[in-house]
């Protein structure tokens, strides 16, 4: 959760490097995740460079990584069974990094449910995982073969008939940058009229709120279908301990435009209402390990690590969120679309000592 320093210096020529960095830094955090066998994820190390010689990161990252994964994993799985089962539903991933949801997914129950699976990211971050998906012999199969999938835009671009990687700086006016990819009048790649989810890990944040709000408000506008958005970023940095993670990242030249506007938990589900959303709910990580993980898994990942500081972990935890917002005609059909609770865990904190 705090990115490590030394690949994260701006220079005057590329100023959004760091924030680029955050990328590599969280697929080396869900690797580490999957080697200390809190998740499991066949993928993910395609995707490293050198995974092999990866050092794992620390036991307070790790848990988060694997209560991101938790939650939002349970979330899409609501989304598309809430869709039903006979209706296909589209995924847009923006600022999608090294995220290996789609592989996931194909692998899956839900492998035939996806008509459209799209993940927008800077153009080097796209580059660099459109070389390593076609490399692999882990994640190329499942794009179909290889006469339907190519290679576009100077190759910081892959298409497919399901999966699309596209280039685009997601801070422009998405009339100028979204709608010549996704909904052009000729062949659009994403249809209007079917139920689409939208996930944002850790974007929102890095960009300044007019931009964020206008990025989803473009979706609410052009989407007749259902629409569903999942937010995993910190919030309430005014306290003390959110002042010292700021101040961390600034360290690193990372900046946070878009955390001012969400002091508290509520303010991240009235994100979505203000953009005219029916329905919003928000948990923070800390609540999602409390309440909301089965005891059997919360047993299971305890005794995997020991954890000097579990103030800390409960700090951290506090300061990340999961929100989620669905816009629907008929909004009670989706209400059931959450993270459940689960029976409350009794976790012996001395575990971690």
């Amino acid at each position: 959760m705090y990115p490590p320093p030394s690949r994260l210096h701006a220079t005057h020529d590329d100023p959004d490097a760091p924030v680029r960095a955050t990328d590599n830094d969280a697929a080396l955090a869900r690797l580490s995740a999957v080697s200390k066998r809190y998740l499991n994820d066949p993928y993910i190390a395609a995707l490293v460079p050198r995974a092999h010689l990866q050092e794992p990161r620390p036991p307070l990252i790790n848990i988060g990584t694997y209560l991101r994964g938790q939650g939002i994993d349970e979330l899409v799985d609501g989304f598309l069974r809430s869709a039903g089962d006979a209706t296909q539903v589209q995924i847009v991933s923006l600022g999608a990094g090294s995220d290996t949801r789609f592989w996931r997914l194909a692998a899956g129950p839900h492998k035939d449910r996806i008509a459209k699976y799209v993940e927008l990211d800077f153009p080097d971050n796209t580059t660099r995982k459109a070389m390593a998906i076609r490399k692999s012999r882990v994640l190329s199969p499942a794009l179909g073969s290889p006469d339907v999938v190519s290679v576009a835009a100077g190759g910081t671009a892959l298409r497919s008939p399901v999966y699309n990687l596209l280039p685009v700086d997601l801070r422009h006016s998405p009339e100028s940058s979204l709608r010549p990819l996704l909904a052009s009048p000729e062949n659009p790649l994403l249809s209007p009229s079917l139920p689409t989810l939208l996930l944002f890990e850790c974007v929102l944040v890095y960009m300044t709120p007019a931009a964020s709000d206008a990025l989803i408000q473009w979706f609410v506008d052009y989407l007749s279908a259902p629409l569903g958005s999942i937010v995993y970023e910190m919030f309430g940095l005014g306290d003390s301990f959110g002042r010292v993670m700021l101040n961390n990242l600034r360290s690193r030249n990372v900046e946070l435009p878009g955390a001012a506007p969400y002091p508290d938990l509520a303010s991240l589900s009235q994100r979505f209402l203000r953009l005219n959303f029916t329905d919003a709910n928000a948990l923070t990580l800390y609540s999602i390990r409390r309440s909301h993980i089965d005891p059997t898994e919360l047993d299971r990942i305890t005794k995997l690590e020991m954890l000097d500081e579990i103030e800390e972990l409960d700090l951290v935890l506090g300061h990340y969120a999961i929100s989620w917002g669905i816009k629907a005609p008929e909004a009670a059909d989706w209400r059931n679309w959450r993270i459940h609770p689960k029976a409350r865990a009794v976790v012996d904190e001395d575990e971690y000592d």
